[in-house]
C-alpha cells in the first residue's frame, strides 16, 4: 500500500469514528453546547464536513493556496447547498455523503498531486500531503470533542464502547 492510500484510509478512519460518536449521542445532546461550551455538535459536525470540503477543494487544485482568498471565502466556495445540518439524521448522511465526495476528489487527482507544495493560511509552504495529514489530524481532534459531549452527558464514548467490548 503506498503512503497516499494510507492517508486515504486514515481519513476514512477518523470519519467513520465521527460518525460513530455523532450515532452515539442522543439528538438532543447534539442540540445544545454542553455548558461553558461555544459549540454544540451539530456545530462540529458542520465544521468537520466544510474544513473537509476545504481541504479536499483546495489540496486537489493544481492552483491551490490557503492564501488566495479568506479562510470565509475559501469556505463559500467549497461548501455545498444541504452541507449544513440540524438533525443527527442528516448529520450522519452529511458526514458520510461529504467524505465520499472529498475522497474522490483526491483519488481523481492522484498521490504525485500531493508532493506539489501549496502555501498554508500561515504563508508557510508545505506538501499537500503533509497538510491532508493534518487535516485528518484536525477531524480527530473533532471526535475528541465529540466524546467529551458523550462523557459531558452521561453517555459513554463510542470509541470506548469498542474498546470494552460493548457494541458502539
Amino acid at each position: 500500500m503506498q503512503l497516499f492510500d494510507e492517508l486515504v484510509e486514515a481519513w476514512r478512519y477518523a470519519r467513520d469514528g465521527v460518525i460513530a460518536e455523532v450515532e452515539n449521542l442522543p439528538e438532543d445532546a447534539l442540540s445544545k453546547a454542553p455548558d461553558g461550551l461555544p459549540r454544540t455538535g451539530f456545530d462540529l459536525v458542520n465544521h468537520i464536513v466544510e474544513s473537509g470540503r476545504l481541504m479536499a477543494g483546495e489540496l486537489t487544485r493544481p492552483d491551490g493556496d490557503f492564501q488566495r482568498k479568506s479562510y470565509s471565502e475559501l469556505v463559500d466556495e467549497y461548501i455545498r447547498p444541504g452541507d449544513v445540518v440540524a438533525s443527527k439524521k442528516d448529520a450522519v448522511e452529511l458526514l458520510k455523503r461529504s467524505h465520499a465526495e472529498d475522497e474522490a476528489k483526491f483519488k481523481a487527482a492522484g498521490a504525485d498531486s500531493l508532493m506539489e507544495p501549496i502555501r498554508q493560511f500561515n504563508g508557510v509552504p508545505a506538501s499537500r500531503m503533509s497538510w491532508f495529514a493534518g487535516g485528518i489530524s484536525h477531524e480527530e481532534y473533532h471526535r475528541g470533542q465529540l466524546a467529551m459531549y458523550a462523557r459531558l452527558c452521561g453517555e459513554t464514548p463510542a470509541l470506548t464502547k469498542v474498546i470494552m467490548g460493548e457494541s458502539a
